[in-house]
């Protein structure tokens, strides 16, 4: 049985990887990076390719960094479920089928995210480490 010891890296790795690969998409479709987006280039405020795009490009950031996770990945789940419900569902049942492995893929890794958290190597990690420490102190006067 695998240690416990290991979830927490374990899932921080996951958010960090997931958090790049989407957030790749986004610039490649807002910015014709890293091979250029998938179709034509959405002009701005267009809907959905460029708020997707958007989407795509912060949220993956911020899931990336772990920084405001939680919503950000749930916001990334729902736009990815929006994507295979109205642009893959009609094509097939099946995401096989439809062409819809990526946006059903990256629906429930995120809504994976945002419920078990970013994992202890992250920003808000990070930022919340020194009011930790002194939450601890506080409550226990003879470690001061």
């Amino acid at each position: 049985m695998p240690s416990a010891r290991f979830e927490q890296p374990v899932l921080s790795l996951f958010r960090i990887v997931t958090g790049l690969l989407f957030a790749s998409h986004g610039a490649a479709t807002l910015f014709g990076v890293l091979g250029g987006p998938h179709g034509q280039v959405p002009s701005a405020g267009q809907w959905p390719g460029w708020w997707a795009a958007v989407i795509q490009l912060t949220g993956g950031a911020l899931v990336l960094i772990g920084l405001g996770t939680r919503p950000a990945a749930l916001l990334c789940s729902g736009s990815m479920a929006y994507a295979y419900f109205v642009h893959h569902q009609g094509d097939g049942l099946f995401p096989l089928q439809n062409g819809g492995e990526s946006a059903a893929q990256f629906c429930w890794a995120f809504l994976l995210i945002a419920a078990l958290g970013p994992g202890q190597w992250s920003l808000s990690a990070l930022l919340n480490r020194p009011a930790r420490r002194r939450e601890e102190v506080s409550t226990h006067p003879s470690n001061a």
